[in-house]
């Protein structure tokens, strides 16, 4: 009878031994599947961008940031293309973070869990996905045409700001949930009201996770097309907006809020869609800026959060 026993024992541990090394092969199988994914889309990536740097490091001397766009592709350059996303970024910025942040304090500290919360919870995951011709046509629609604000670097930070607004408040909500119950409980323990434990506990320690949401959303918005050529942007602009209290007369302190504008994007575009393979290399070296930049914000965001989180302390 132990004889049985024990052989019963050991044909289970066989059968367990097979089990496992048929399951590890398969997680090797599967992890050089994911491995191999992985290295089709980084090469191409590589690849792109190594082609774009050849084409177009030539093309970035100290003239190509300081002059205009030109017929000539020898003498074109990006000034008013930088200038202009520098600007829309800004409104967009301005704009964008205070209403994501308050929205996301408010429906996360404050709101109480209905169906109407829900309902506005589910709008913005669903604003999240929606494509950004419509908010383009939105934009179009309501600043250009009902507000009058004309096709302008305003209604350009507008539209930009509605297309990361779901950005911002759902990695702020997320920032917020991620700080644990007992800081909330300590601080209420301590006598504080309701806003004090948010502006004092809640929004300090969620600021690494806020910052990233905040420089993501604008990663984005600096090289969106489609809204910006929706409400009119110029493809070839020669100047720049007017500086506060310079020319004749003085221009007014928001001016320049109200100037037609061109972006990055526009401006690689123009060059693109044109035969002469001049402008493609001035294409080739904007777009290689415009990435520069893109990288060196989520770059930012890295080292933000690196640095904040080191300062956290539960």
């Amino acid at each position: 009878m132990a004889d049985n026993t024990s052989k019963t024992r050991e044909q289970q541990t066989i059968e367990l031994r097979a089990l496992i090394r048929r399951h590890k092969r398969w997680d090797i199988l599967f992890g050089l599947v994911g491995l191999l994914a992985l290295s089709v889309g980084i090469l191409t990536l590589a690849a792109l961008f190594v082609d774009m740097a050849v084409a177009g490091i030539p093309r970035l001397t100290a003239d190509f940031f300081t002059e205009f766009p030109s017929r000539r592709a020898s003498q074109a350059g990006i000034l008013s293309a930088w200038v202009g996303s520098a600007l829309v970024m800004a409104v967009t910025a301005l704009v964008a973070v205070p209403l994501g942040i308050a929205g996301a304090v408010y429906l996360e500290e404050y709101a109480r869990k209905n169906w109407f919360t829900d309902v506005i919870e589910i709008n913005i995951t669903n604003l999240a996905g929606v494509p950004s011709i419509i908010y383009g046509l939105l934009a179009l629609g309501l600043f250009v045409y009902t507000f009058g604000l004309g096709q302008s670097i305003l209604t350009a930070g507008l539209t930009l700001a509605l297309l990361i607004l779901p950005i911002v408040i759902t990695t702020t909500r997320e920032a917020l949930r991620s700080i644990p119950q007992h800081v909330r409980e300590a601080a209420y323990a301590c006598g504080a009201s309701q806003w004090q434990v948010i502006s004092h506990h809640l929004l300090p320690y969620g600021t690494p996770g806020i910052l990233t949401g905040v420089i993501i959303g604008l990663s984005r918005a600096i090289g969106e097309t489609a809204p910006i050529i929706t409400i009119g942007a110029l493809t070839f602009i020669a100047f720049l907006p007017p500086v506060p209290f310079q020319g004749e007369p003085p221009a007014g302190l928001f001016d320049w809020l109200f100037s037609p504008f061109t972006v990055m994007p526009i401006q690689i575009f123009n060059w693109t869609s044109r035969p002469d393979p001049a402008f493609h290399q001035n294409a080739a070296a904007a777009s290689f800026v415009l990435v520069f930049m893109t990288l060196g914000m989520n770059a930012l965001a890295i080292w933000l959060r690196y640095r904040l989180r080191k300062n956290i302390k539960w």
